[in-house]
């Protein structure tokens, strides 16, 4: 490594139900290597699994005196054994967001059990966006963990799995607050002959629904919105589904405010929501 460069960063997240890991080269601000991949309750094994395959595909003499930051649920124990700075993941995705999405105000990151909405507000005193976070991490109803399980008892592949819509189907009562409570509906309207496709699209709804009510806590989304984590990005219903309930979200709170001004009421009418999805 040129002792003018700066040594190349590495960045964990290990989260509930995957693993990922990529390797910058910061000075050019470029990605050199990147994967993704489900560790099936092994986080040890398969953080192992691509520090070898990075080092095999960067080469370990590139990776001497590499700084390495990892986030997630099992990030805080991985960490300790290779040297790495924690990052809490709320602050993890913030950065990232502010970096590379600069317009973005809201921010939803459905994981595998966990759940996370972020609202950027200005700060009336400052001037800079300040992060009001909430987060679902002590159940996993309403996560990709509930579609990870009904998708199994339904036995669809995952290919097929990420092409199901949402648009245009029929939906159907689906509890959204208790993964045990959605699979018992689901097990009732599978026995009632509802196929396939709307059961899996009567579940986005459902999970949907339980994200808006319980994570916004009170405020407004407001564009532009982006969707991370793996059920967003790679399930279209999913993101059919918040692009017909941002909207709807908004005009129910209070999308036209009256002022009075001499007698007068000046109707100011919220902005239709944007939705832009992370690839």
């Amino acid at each position: 490594m040129s002792k003018n460069k700066s040594p190349l960063y590495i960045g964990f997240d290990v989260g509930s139900t995957t693993v990922k890991a990529v390797v910058m080269d910061i000075d050019e601000d470029k990605i050199l290597w990147s994967d993704y991949q489900r560790h099936d309750t092994k986080q040890p094994e398969k953080s192992l699994e691509l520090i070898k395959a990075f080092e095999s595909a960067v080469g370990r003499e590139n990776l001497e005196g590499a700084r390495i930051f990892i986030t997630g649920s099992g990030g805080s124990n991985i960490g300790r054994h290779l040297g790495a700075k924690f990052v809490q993941e709320v602050n993890a995705v913030s950065l990232a967001v502010e970096k590379f999405y600069p317009n973005t105000l809201s921010v939803i990151e459905l994981g595998g059990q966990d759940a996370k909405i972020i609202v950027f507000k200005e700060d009336k005193e400052t001037g800079k966006k300040k992060k009001i976070p909430s987060m679902n991490d002590k159940c996993a109803g309403g996560t990709g963990a509930v579609i990870d399980k009904i998708n199994a008892k339904l036995k669809i592949p995952s290919e097929q799995l990420c092409r199901m819509g949402y648009v245009g189907l029929r939906l159907h009562p689906v509890a959204g607050k208790c993964g045990v409570f959605a699979e018992t509906d689901i097990n009732g309207l599978q026995k009632s002959g509802v196929p396939a496709d709307e059961l899996m699209a009567s579940l986005f709804e459902s999970i949907i629904q339980q994200n808006l009510s319980v994570l916004t806590r009170g405020h407004t989304l407001k564009p532009e919105v982006l969707l991370l984590g793996g059920p967003n990005c790679y399930i279209d219903g999913m993101k059919e589904c918040w692009r017909a309930n941002i909207p709807k979200m908004c005009e129910m709170s209070s999308m036209i405010r009256q002022y009075q001004l001499r007698n007068l009421f000046v109707c100011l009418i919220t902005p239709s929501i944007l939705l832009q999805s992370a690839q």
